[in-house]
């Protein structure tokens, strides 16, 4: 549950960042409950217009309503994970105002993880579903299928494009990590600034010794300055030092782990401001 919360803020903070230039063309809500009980999707992404066209490659295949699944570095995509997002569509499906409010036809789905479903991919070709790779890293689920569906590769994808998604995971490569601090510091705009702390502060966390590499270096040390909040500047400089944890994070864990609850419910019941709440998500 830890590694699942600590990636999950900047998955979202990615995935809008890619976006960004369709950013006044869509709705971006975290967390999306499908009812009243917890059952919900990462993210959920709905076209304000439906002729609107997606600029970004991972956009393209978006229709009125699309369902986003994020994975860890380390986490599985097993054939049960396949039907449960497949399951999360219907539920989204059904839950219209009034029968058929929203077609099937309008739903996607789309996944992200680091690497490829080989044995996801074999499951499924035996019940006549196919992976077609429509763009480097970005694979079109067809077939026997009952939503559009895309899986992303995000390791895979092409580095002049997507250098934000190639950043979150471990061993991230060090041109990646340059080129997204270089545009990002050109960004002005408040909620691109908010992406670019959750992006930083999970890329930090899992590459620290690159990080450590990039500081060295006179003009990306300063361009990291002016990206980065006090708060992720400290945790970069005392990052090392294993086992370090405040009462805080320590209350979050055992809340999370005794009441089965998510860390944000958990910081949420400690009363920690909003704002305040990423850079314990980063230490959890």
């Amino acid at each position: 549950m830890a590694d699942k919360n600590h990636w999950h803020p900047a998955f979202v903070g990615a995935t809008e960042w890619e976006l960004k230039k369709n950013k006044k063309d869509l709705v971006f809500e975290s967390e999306h409950y499908l009812n009243k009980e917890p059952l919900r999707v990462d993210m959920l992404i709905v076209k304000k217009t439906p002729d609107v066209v997606i600029e970004n490659e991972i956009g393209k295949i978006f229709k009125g309503h699309n369902l986003i699944e994020f994975k860890g570095y380390d986490d599985s995509f097993s054939i049960d994970d396949y039907y449960k997002v497949v399951g999360y569509a219907c539920i989204y499906k059904s839950l219209g105002k009034h029968v058929n409010e929203i077609p099937a036809e309008d739903v996607t789905i789309t996944v992200m993880r680091n690497s490829y479903p080989l044995k996801l991919e074999k499951l499924l070709k035996k019940k006549g579903i196919y992976f077609e790779e429509r763009y480097p890293g970005i694979y079109y689920i067809t077939g026997n299928v009952m939503f559009d569906m895309q899986f992303i590769v995000t390791s895979r994808l092409g580095k002049e494009k997507h250098n934000v998604l190639r950043i979150l995971r471990k061993n991230a490569e060090r041109s990646d990590v340059e080129k997204f601090i270089l545009e990002a510091k050109l960004a002005k705009d408040k909620d691109d600034l908010q992406n670019i702390d959750a992006v930083l502060q999970v890329s930090v966390a899992a590459n620290r010794d690159l990080y450590e590499e990039i500081r060295k270096e006179d003009d990306m040390c300063q361009a990291l300055r002016d990206l980065m909040s006090d708060e992720i500047e400290k945790e970069v400089e005392e990052g090392r030092r294993a086992g370090q944890k405040d009462a805080i994070v320590d209350n979050i864990k055992k809340m999370m782990k005794n009441l089965q609850i998510s860390a944000v419910q958990a910081m949420n019941a400690l009363e920690i401001p909003v704002s305040e709440q990423s850079k314990y998500i980063a230490l959890l």
